[in-house]
């Protein structure tokens, strides 16, 4: 729609395009929203109210997240309630980042604990959703968990780490930082190979995504 209005410049960079640009699918963007339930019209016009309820609900669940005193169990509930109210309010995505959430949540990640790994990855996929949040997950360490996940966590862990990479390898300059990390996609090509049908999918998504940058 863009190229058909006229337009000769990229949307993003502003910097001129060809004159006759191939345009490329981009099948990773499209898996990431595939795999997200858009938010219906009687949700996203909610009353007022119901979103500042969820907003001080919010910040009651990021504090026992990252309290040192939390129990797992009390950290596993409010996991599980963030991952809800993060998968369709950026505003709620962007406190959880600015609150410091994001070292509790890789915490949680080297654990060794089954059930807070996945929701502490299912967190981390939600906030990178945030173009913003990409290049900040990565600086924090987000890969060397993934590609330990990859490596010896349970199949739905393995299956979101992989999702993971592909929401951060959006990004430009993540493609370059994740292909050079020892081991990820090496980690990517073993799931593809060994994993079951969701694996399989996942991993194979992540390295078209990370493939589109030709050092890959």
């Amino acid at each position: 729609q863009w190229i058909d209005s006229g337009n000769r410049t990229c949307p993003i960079t502003k910097l001129p395009l060809s004159e006759n640009p191939s345009l490329i699918p981009n099948h990773a963007l499209r898996s990431l929203i595939s795999n997200f339930a858009h938010v219906s019209p009687k949700e996203s016009s909610r009353p007022r109210t119901q979103q500042e309820h969820s907003h001080s609900q919010s910040q009651a669940l990021i504090s026992t997240l990252i309290s040192r005193s939390s129990s797992n169990a009390s950290k596993l509930e409010s996991l599980s309630r963030l991952v809800r109210l993060t998968k369709r309010d950026s505003l709620i995505r962007r406190k959880v980042t600015e609150s410091g959430a994001v070292r509790a949540a890789l915490d949680c990640v080297d654990s060794g604990n089954q059930v807070l790994q996945e929701k502490s990855l299912s967190l981390l996929l939600n906030l990178s959703l945030e173009d913003d949040n990409k290049v900040g997950l990565v600086a924090d360490g987000v890969i060397r968990r993934i590609v330990t996940v990859l490596r010896v966590g349970s199949p739905d862990c393995k299956a979101i780490a992989a999702t993971l990479l592909t929401s951060l390898a959006v990004v430009e300059v993540n493609k370059a930082t994740i292909g050079s990390y020892p081991d990820a996609i090496s980690a990517l090509v073993s799931l593809l190979r060994v994993g079951n049908d969701r694996e399989r999918k996942e991993s194979a998504t992540a390295l078209y995504a990370l493939c589109s940058f030709p050092d890959n």
